[in-house]
């Protein structure tokens, strides 16, 4: 099977990194357009061997992608589209069929209930993604949160599939001597109490909660690792509270894996010549910060899988959660060190303060973490490409002039789907929040 991913930006973020591991295992053999930023991620996608194209979409309203992509569709021979991110899936679904491919596959990574990767919902967008949706085959939701969404929205259960994120875990695991070394480059003291956060610094992560709360536990360092808007308040803040020195923002981190050998990344380097000894050329990666940290905070109250929390809990940390759709969907049992808060900065800071008396060191990989292996995932979205590929299958009759049009699958397009929504009234999905 010949499948092209088509998915708004390749910079740094949730859906791109899994999109970057599912690329590994898919037996199918693959290729990558990016509509824009085709950043770190699409070097690495080429690194591991799939080719990566650039459309450069100039903005959400850019017709002439269309044409283009369309092109690039049809001239690939594909047996399967499958978009990734709101712009994709509206584009490229129309693409698609414009370029006669049947057998597309959507994935929803970030739909919240108020908001879509990291942007309000509007009347325009939600217009635009149930017209766009009807031109593809199957759905998949990364959650049971998000599929519950999905229906809420009208999509027909029978087109709903539920493939969850995934992780490497052995990628996370806690090590000691990444723990030092970070630490040491960071200038921290190897006994101080450090909380970590990972995410896009957008006013819907709430990262704000957990700076604040910092500041409140003298002694207490916070690494945080995220690039956004919000930086710059971030840092005012911390600095207003007199906690500049303990509040260490740490930009944009890679999470995405690398070449390894025998789970541990090959002559100190990856593939695309990054040093592989917890850290990127400047500073911590995702799994070496994890091992830096004592307890992990993700303050965002509504997250459609909740990948941050995952990678954390693979590194034995105690995990504290505004929304985890990943935990909350499974019994309390099988991830014992995560905690829900109900996003409070005093009861954010009670619970740190808590822990930090505690004392409570690394816990056992939980449960929870081995169900979301990533190559489960593979394995369950390869099924839905072969149900989407035999739905889209020409039946074959004895009387074809008998055979009527299949009932919302002409060749017209929705008129939605020829008036995008201005950008200042919708998101603009190559800005959008990705993790």
């Amino acid at each position: 099977m010949k499948v092209l991913h088509i998915i708004t930006g390749l910079d740094v973020g949730g859906a791109e990194q899994q999109l970057r591991l599912l690329l590994r295992r898919l037996p199918a053999h693959c290729e990558v357009i990016t509509l824009t930023d085709p950043g770190p991620v699409a070097h690495g996608i080429e690194a591991d061997g799939t080719p990566v194209t650039h459309l450069g979409m100039t903005g959400n309203r850019d017709l002439t992608a269309l044409p283009r992509l369309a092109g690039l569709i049809r001239g690939g021979g594909y047996d399967l589209v499958h978009t990734h991110l709101y712009r994709a899936c509206v584009y490229g679904r129309i693409a698609a069929r414009m370029a006669g491919v049947r057998a597309v596959v959507a994935t929803e990574h970030s739909l919240g209930d108020a908001v879509i990767e990291g942007r309000r919902l509007t009347r325009g967008v939600r217009t635009l993604y149930r017209a766009t949706e009807r031109l593809g085959t199957a759905t998949v939701a990364v959650s049971d949160t998000v599929a519950a969404r999905l229906r809420r929205w009208g999509v027909p259960e029978q087109r709903i599939h539920v493939v969850p994120n995934g992780i490497e875990a052995h990628r996370f695991a806690f090590d000691p001597a990444a723990r030092a070394l970070v630490r040491t480059r960071l200038g921290l003291p190897l006994d101080a109490f450090v909380v970590g956060g990972v995410g896009r610094l957008v006013p819907g992560k709430r990262f704000d909660v957990l700076v604040r709360a910092v500041t409140q536990l003298p002694g207490v360092h916070l690494l945080l690792a995220g690039a956004g808007p919000e930086r710059e308040m971030l840092r005012r803040m911390a600095e207003q509270f007199g906690s500049g020195d303990r509040i260490h923002l740490l930009g944009e981190r890679d999470g995405a894996a690398d070449a390894t050998v025998g789970g541990r990344a090959a002559h100190g380097r990856t593939a695309d010549g990054r040093p592989t000894d917890g850290r990127t050329a400047d500073g911590p990666d995702i799994p070496g910060l994890l091992s830096a940290i004592d307890v992990f905070v993700s303050p965002s109250p509504d997250e459609a899988f909740g990948l941050a929390v995952l990678e954390a809990l693979g590194s034995g940390l105690h995990v504290l959660y505004g929304s985890c759709p990943a935990v909350d969907e499974l019994p309390a049992d099988q991830a014992p060190g995560a905690r829900h808060f109900s996003l409070g900065v005093h009861e954010l800071a009670t619970a740190l303060r808590e822990l930090r008396r505690a004392r409570p060191g690394r816990l056992p990989v939980p449960p929870v973490v081995r169900r979301y292996d990533i190559s489960r995932s593979a394995e369950a979205l390869m099924s839905v490409y072969e149900q989407a590929a035999a739905a889209a299958a020409p039946v074959r009759r004895r009387n074809p002039a008998a055979v009527p049009p299949p009932q919302g699958r002409t060749a017209a397009l929705p008129a939605a789907a020829v008036s995008l929504p201005d950008p200042s009234r919708s998101p603009d999905p190559s800005q959008l929040s990705k993790r």
